[in-house]
């Protein structure tokens, strides 16, 4: 079973992304840092006990990765937006062998304190137009949210909209069970962000 970890905000840069989500929260980021097998750096939010959002952008001043980053970042393009979910999970083989064919390889990472798995696929972009989540897990002791300051924002819901959304939701039903997590029928894949902040509820999408 899986659990729901952060959300990845995508931006062309991470000033711009970090200006972005600063003005539409009305709260500060605190720093994250870089990912050098990637080829991409973040800032960070806590949301709480073990969840948190990043926004994330291609480092600029980092060699090219020479593999699909992650997040389909390497085709990003127009407005800071949310791009991706992760969700978390203790068993990294039998949450991929539930998971749709293409959630990725495992690929382990560490930065300072912190040392995980991702699964990130050849592509970069995940199952159901990248509205499938990234699967993550956990080898070290420290989780970033534990050293975010909080901020006093927190996930209300996370809406994802997709053509195929019998498919999607039979697909997340089952490994994951988050009531914050709702599934919709549109036109276009989408992912929008509902979020309780000291200043009041707000959007991203």
């Amino acid at each position: 079973m899986l659990t729901f970890d952060h959300l990845a905000i995508a931006a062309e840069s991470l000033d711009e992304g970090t200006a972005a989500i600063e003005q539409a929260l009305g709260v500060r980021l605190a720093p994250g840092g870089e990912h050098a097998a990637m080829g991409t750096h973040n800032r960070l939010l806590s949301l709480g006990p073990g969840e948190y959002l990043e926004v994330i952008a291609i480092n600029p001043a980092a060699p090219a990765p020479g593999r699909a980053r992650w997040f389909g970042l390497d085709d990003f393009s127009g407005a800071t937006r949310p791009q991706c979910w992760i969700a978390r999970s203790d068993d990294m083989p039998a949450a991929l062998a539930a998971a749709p064919q293409g959630t990725g390889i495992p690929i382990h990472f560490t930065r300072g304190a912190y040392e995980w798995e991702m699964a990130v696929p050849d592509s970069g972009i995940l199952p159901f137009d990248g509205l499938f989540p990234a699967l993550i897990g956990w080898h070290s002791q420290a989780h970033p949210a534990d050293a975010l300051p909080d901020a006093g924002v927190r996930l209300n819901r996370l809406v994802i909209t997709h053509p195929d959304a019998a498919a999607l939701r039979a697909a997340l039903d089952a490994l994951i069970h988050d009531p914050r997590i709702a599934v919709t029928t549109g036109a276009e894949p989408a992912l929008a962000v509902e979020l309780q902040t000291p200043n009041g509820p707000r959007l991203l999408a």
